[in-house]
């Protein structure tokens, strides 16, 4: 029935092929739809290499530039902008982006102060007034907890 109503559709328009065949029209549609879907599930298409995609030798020079000495704690944008100023194109922020990510480098490129561990001041008192704090709420005591505390 649908393929009767597709052959008649073209030659005297889809709405008066349904009322011949007393299909609805949204009933076509669907079917439409529910047919395209599944043709282009079936056949994955492979998407071509884009013309203007940098070569495997282009990538390997613009990575190199990018982990030289002289870039390597530079942001992809400022190298981008240096190398312009130079006269020289590489690639696009973009693709120096991708780049750096195709290699898990997209992290912070700037080297980083390392934090040493801060430790909390403990006073130890071996005898009687050896220690004065100031605030003694987080004095330790003999024991741990509420209980500590004597009335």
């Amino acid at each position: 029935m649908m393929l009767a109503v597709a052959e008649l559709a073209p030659r005297v328009g889809l709405r008066s092929a349904c009322q011949a065949f007393a299909l609805n029209r949204g009933f076509v549609y669907r079917d439409r739809a529910r047919r395209s879907v599944t043709a282009s599930r079936r056949a994955p298409q492979v998407r071509p290499r884009p013309p203007l995609a940098l070569s495997s030798a282009e990538q390997d020079l613009l990575l190199g530039l990018l982990d030289s000495e002289r870039f390597a704690d530079v942001a992809p944008a400022t190298v981008f902008a240096t190398l312009l100023d130079e006269g020289r194109y590489h690639g696009s922020i973009r693709t120096m982006y991708r780049l750096l990510a195709a290699q898990h480098q997209t992290g912070e490129r700037r080297r980083q102060r390392i934090h040493p561990l801060y430790a909390k001041p403990e006073l130890l008192a071996i005898g009687p007034n050896e220690v004065w704090p100031w605030n003694i709420t987080k004095l330790k005591g003999p024991a741990n907890g509420p209980a500590s505390i004597s009335t």
